[in-house]
């Protein structure tokens, strides 16, 4: 999540300054969902806010048993802008809704249950084991092979998205 000092300061910022600095999570987050390879975020301790966000843009997610999340930002008066895209493709609309309008903590394995995390680790010493083997098992793959079917995932669900709310909307999708 974000750092105290930060936000103390960016309490006085204007609003151009503040729009700015969230262009600025939001650049990297994209960045970050779009890298061509695995992207995996290992959570030990707490992961909020934007944290919780970072780790909703990644491809994989594990968390050690203890491990906290939160989406809390309506307990301080603000909304999950920039990282509901991610934290939406994650765990759906409705969960989605339900963990930004509570702003509650969650332990691993209810971030687990509902999609946030994909697998809770035992404890800190069992992250080694898993960084080793997935590292194996990503080295016997083609990388550009990995690169190209992260990408169809990503054009198969902007296309199911589209589709899905045209539908919605009663409008035909944008590539009609």
């Amino acid at each position: 999540g974000a750092d105290l000092g930060w936000m103390r300061d960016a309490a006085g910022w204007s609003e151009a300054d503040n729009r700015d600095d969230a262009m600025g999570l939001a650049r990297m987050l994209k960045a970050l969902h779009d890298i061509p390879a695995l992207t995996v975020a290992i959570v030990e301790g707490a992961a909020m806010g934007g944290g919780a966000g970072i780790v909703a843009a990644c491809d994989m997610a594990v968390a050690v048993t203890g491990a906290k999340f939160a989406f809390s930002e309506v307990k301080l008066g603000l909304i999950p802008a920039t990282i509901a895209p991610y934290v939406i493709e994650a765990v759906g609309p409705r969960t989605a809704r339900a963990l930004f309008l509570t702003g509650n903590t969650m332990d691993a394995d209810y971030a687990a249950q509902v999609g946030l995390i994909d697998m809770v680790l035992p404890d800190a010493a069992s992250i080694d084991t898993f960084v080793t083997m997935l590292s194996d098992s990503l080295r016997a793959n083609a990388p550009g092979a990995m690169g190209e079917s992260k990408r169809l995932v990503n054009d198969v669900s902007d296309e199911g998205r589209e589709g899905v709310t045209a539908f919605l909307d009663k409008r035909k999708p944008t590539w009609v």
